[in-house]
């Protein structure tokens, strides 16, 4: 126990601001966003476009987003916001946790889509740009998992075990109080900083474009995530044939990545002449033609 990881205390899981409740988790989950916001807007000013149009993107892909990863999580749990007198208004209860990944790609990507077709920035660049951020966003967002006393694996003896509460509703039944769990939180923290690394070398290395980098981003965190939920034993989404509807989704991802990047090395093994689509000029977007050079400059320069 004196080298273990301590859960902190239930209090700091959220606070008092006048007559806001404010809760960690949800602070965890802004702060993931906007560092996904600086990092894509960065990626993308490097390529010719301004920054404020990753703003325009996000105003699209945030709010589906979110709404995506509420309800993936609502569906995948059904058993714990359906049954005989259940509060339906705990569906929506995002601040008590349940914000799942794979439906927030699922909603984000839908909000990116659309967003890129009213601004003329090709699709495939912004989630290049996006991939790395992701990543990034995803550890941020975690630390709301370790406030919310969430996201643990199997028991170890391990250093690094993760004390939780033996009154807390998510610890397993029959375990004696003071029983230490894997914290998935940060190994997948550790996980995704690591791929970050690996997705940018990788990049450059190669000049990965047309989105092959998404491709990669798919492949790591599919893998990753997939061995995290078959260690998990807080409770996990439902499942088809014994396996957690989590790790289907993490296969599918993998699977989507490896043929993405076959399909996209195929069709386009050089790297893409602008970032916006061939209907749609630069002046379309609100940008100008200086910008649009020096991005190009400075991509060629890469």
């Amino acid at each position: 126990m004196k080298t273990s990881i301590p859960s902190p205390p239930p209090e700091w899981a959220q606070f008092q601001l006048g007559p806001v409740t404010i809760h960690t988790y949800a602070l965890c989950i802004l702060a993931g966003i906007v560092a996904a916001v600086l990092i894509t807007g960065h990626r993308l000013d490097r390529r010719g476009v301004r920054r404020g149009v990753v703003l325009n993107v996000a105003l699209w892909a945030v709010p589906l987003g979110i709404i995506g990863a509420r309800f993936y999580h609502v569906f995948t749990h059904v058993g714990d916001y359906f049954f005989p007198g259940a509060n339906l208004w705990n569906v929506l209860a995002i601040w008590d946790g349940g914000n799942a990944l794979y439906g927030s790609l699922l909603g984000g990507a839908l909000g990116i889509l659309i967003a890129c077709r009213r601004t003329g920035l090709r699709f495939w660049a912004f989630a290049d740009a996006l991939a790395p951020a992701l990543l990034i966003a995803q550890s941020l967002g975690r630390f709301g998992n370790y406030f919310n006393h969430e996201l643990f694996g199997l028991p170890t003896t391990l250093p690094w075990g993760l004390q939780i509460e033996a009154t807390n509703a998510k610890f397993p039944p029959g375990l004696p109080a003071g029983t230490l769990f894997h914290p998935l939180f940060l190994y997948e923290i550790i996980w995704n900083l690591v791929g970050v690394a690996l997705i940018l070398f990788l990049e450059r290395r190669f000049q990965l474009q047309w989105g092959k980098v998404l491709a990669l981003y798919l492949i790591w965190y599919g893998l990753g995530r997939s061995w995290l939920e078959a260690i998990r034993i807080d409770p996990t989404s439902d499942g088809f044939l014994g396996i957690p509807a989590n790790v289907w989704a993490s296969f599918v991802a993998v699977v989507i990545g490896v043929v993405l990047f076959i399909v996209q090395s195929r069709r386009h093994p050089g790297v893409e002449p602008s970032p916006f689509t061939g209907r749609d000029s630069p002046a379309a977007a609100g940008l100008s033609s200086a910008v649009v050079t020096a991005g190009a400059e400075a991509q060629a320069q890469r």
